[in-house]
């Protein structure tokens, strides 16, 4: 039998033959029970190589996403990742890695809240849904998560034939979408009571976590070590410059990493060379710069209601990371507020209103002055928001004139 075990087409031979089995309605636990017996540690590359001969023999794709999750009981803790490569600081594994790290924080956190449900009294609902609802929040950064996934990394897999994984996996994180979706939409509803959150949880909550957690699973234990030895460090590096523009889910990278081996220069990502607009033109480095020094902090929303940019100075009023690049606006912002932040966007939509002003007198000492601007094109298409951001402490406080002669007097004194 050892020699059976040992041996790797005979290995997946029998793996194949068991995944089979679940189709075939075997239970999984008993299907558990022999692959741990029988195949002891089952190395990642066989798990991949099965999968997609699955699918090349004429299982069709939506069958394996549909007994996917299944197949993760079955083989979780069971497969053999030590052969992986190491994977470096800044590398894009690495930070998609970091990324699991935070979301299963996150996620935690979710099941502590849980806990203690059942003994919640009635009037301590609303706030229980408050913070599920934040925590959820953070949850749904995933996205980006998969959209890097999705469009960076799983298309230089397709081109080496390996085709599989990407099927299902990305099959997967459509449902997992609309399962966050339908969690935040229940969250959001105000017919929640004591009498209904069982259900609530069992239903939907749960599940939602179970799937994240399960997609984690399946990064870490398949996708990544697979993707490591698949792609070249040429082929990591455009996926590295690429990633921007996706933004970050939960994690702003704290290292930098380019390969020794391979020649970047060409590996650039240039969206233009150059700005050209009504009234002129900047270099990238010249508008970069501008965003830097000018003393009132932007941030833009595009039209889907998602942020786009924001300004990076050097003394923010309040602090930002990439992670925020791509994601919903209305989840950057404290549950109790968030209507107001709704109420605001609906309005520029109709064309109701085209700015919103808000002021706090005493921010940590400082008076912040914030306004809200429609951004529309020449024909009144909505395209999004622009949000101004100043300090205008000091400004309150002045008194007088200062004109341009004055600086030139007070230079000469």
């Amino acid at each position: 039998m050892s020699e059976l075990i040992n041996n790797s087409e005979q290995r997946k031979e029998m793996l194949k033959h068991l995944i089979l089995q679940i189709h075939q309605g075997t239970a999984a636990e008993t299907l558990r029970s022999q692959l741990v017996g029988l195949l002891q540690k089952i190395p990642y590359n066989d798990v991949v190589e099965v999968e997609q001969e699955l699918i090349a023999e004429g299982l069709p794709a939506e069958e394996v996403l549909q007994f996917c999750d299944i197949h993760s009981m079955v083989l979780d803790g069971s497969i053999d990742t030590s052969g992986a490569q190491a994977i470096p600081l800044g590398h894009p594994l690495h930070t998609f890695k970091m990324e699991n790290e935070a979301l299963q924080t996150v996620l935690s956190e979710i099941r502590n809240i849980l806990l203690d449900y059942r003994d919640l009294k009635k009037d301590e609902v609303t706030a229980f849904l408050i913070r599920l609802k934040a925590q959820f929040n953070l949850v749904s950064d995933v996205d980006k998560h998969y959209l890097r996934k999705e469009y960076l990394l799983f298309t230089p897999l397709e081109k080496k034939g390996i085709t599989g994984p990407p099927t299902v996996m990305w099959g997967k994180h459509d449902e997992i979408r609309e399962q966050l979706k339908n969690v935040h939409e229940a969250l959001d509803s105000k017919g929640v009571d004591h009498a209904e959150l069982g259900t609530l949880i069992d239903f939907l909550i749960k599940p939602a976590i179970e799937a994240v957690e399960s997609m984690i699973m399946k990064e870490e234990e398949i996708l990544f070590p697979m993707s490591m030895d698949a792609l070249s460090e040429t082929e990591w590096y455009r996926i590295l410059v690429e990633t921007p523009q996706f933004g970050y889910c939960l994690y702003d990278p704290e290292h930098s990493w380019k390969p020794e081996s391979v020649d970047v220069s060409d590996i650039q990502y240039k969206p233009s060379s150059g700005i050209m607009i009504g009234t002129g033109s900047f270099e990238n480095n010249e508008l970069e710069a501008m965003f830097e020094a000018i003393p009132i902090e932007l941030t833009v929303v595009d039209k889907h209601d998602k942020v786009k940019f924001f300004s990076h100075g050097t003394k923010r009023v309040f602090p930002r990371s990439r992670a925020v690049l791509g994601r919903d606006v209305r989840l950057c912002h404290p549950p109790g507020s968030v209507h107001i932040v709704q109420q605001i966007m609906d309005d520029f939509k109709s064309g109701k209103e085209n700015k919103a002003v808000f002021w706090i007198s005493n921010f940590r000492g400082r008076f912040i002055y914030i306004e809200y601007v429609a951004l529309r094109s020449p024909e009144g298409e909505y395209l999004g928001i622009v949000e101004f951001t100043q300090d205008a402490t000091e400004i309150r406080q002045l008194q007088g004139d200062q004109r341009l002669l004055s600086y030139v007097s007070e230079k000469n004194n």
